[in-house]
């Protein structure tokens, strides 16, 4: 067995160097995508049917506190979810390449550290750019417009994807920690903390210890600002919780904090596996 010594770059090369690496592996996760459509129409089929499910069939029993449209106000909880689901296709995709072999062999190979994980986390935001357009085009046919002009509604898309990006280092770390088989499960975990959350209903028409739950959940907080950006259905009212008042604050901070801590987890668990 033979061993081989890699040149460590000097650093004002090792920028680049990580750069060039993480597009590689980037440019390679979407040949797959592009060479497998099948994978980007599952991940849009299940929010449509959601979206033609609550817009049309339950949408009809649902009122939204303040009056308003129901299709606009749920949307951007449409859009939001999207985005936190997305994270089951992250965690399958890595889990598949540790099992193939393919993680081992970036690990072999004269790569910068972490160079992988940022590829597959870059990959990842431009397929859900994709997503979004998808969305917004089907949200558009039901009926779903955004009033709050250009610049309202590229801060709101600018929210999703940061939402998106955290929960990208999630589904890498877990992807990298769990076997194939149960990263199939990983959407398990998702629904729960979907469904708990101001995307279908306000936190006000939930039961009482539901309630609170929803309000501090971080999906929630993107939600409510996406629809404060859009100009949707779902206005912040005088009695709405510390949370929903300041939910710009916390939609921009939760999604901080989650990438501090499962970034520097995930770019750890690539360099050092379990034995």
């Amino acid at each position: 067995m033979t061993t081989s010594t890699f040149a460590v770059p000097a650093r004002g090369s090792a920028l680049r160097w990580t750069v060039a690496d993480s597009w590689v592996v980037a440019r390679r996760d979407l040949l797959h995508w592009v060479r497998n459509p099948s994978v980007i129409i599952a991940s849009v089929a299940f929010p449509a049917m959601f979206v033609l499910l609550f817009g049309f069939v339950f949408g009809s029993a649902i009122t939204v506190p303040g009056g308003g449209d129901y299709r606009e106000f749920l949307m951007p909880g449409m859009f939001a979810q999207a985005m936190v689901n997305g994270a089951a296709a992250t965690v399958a995709a890595v889990a598949a390449d540790k099992a193939r072999g393919v993680t081992d062999r970036f690990r072999s190979m004269p790569m910068a550290p972490g160079a992988p994980v940022v590829g597959r986390s870059v990959a990842d935001v431009v397929n859900s750019v994709l997503d979004l357009v998808v969305l917004v085009g089907l949200g558009l046919l039901v009926g779903w417009q955004a009033h709050g002009g250009v610049a309202g509604a590229l801060a709101a898309v600018g929210l999703l994807l940061l939402l998106r990006f955290a929960m990208i280092w999630v589904g890498i770390y877990l992807g990298l920690v769990v076997s194939q088989e149960a990263a199939g499960l990983a959407w398990a975990p998702l629904f729960p903390l979907t469904m708990i959350a101001n995307t279908f209903v306000h936190p006000s028409q939930l039961p009482g210890w539901l309630g609170p739950l929803a309000d501090w959940n971080p999906l929630s907080a993107t939600v409510t600002a996406v629809r404060e950006l859009f100009g949707n259905a779902g206005p912040v009212g005088a009695q709405a919780s510390w949370a929903e008042q300041n939910a710009m604050l916390l939609a921009v901070a939760w999604p901080l904090v989650i990438v501090a801590v499962f970034l520097p987890l995930a770019v750890r668990r690539y360099r050092r596996p379990a034995a």
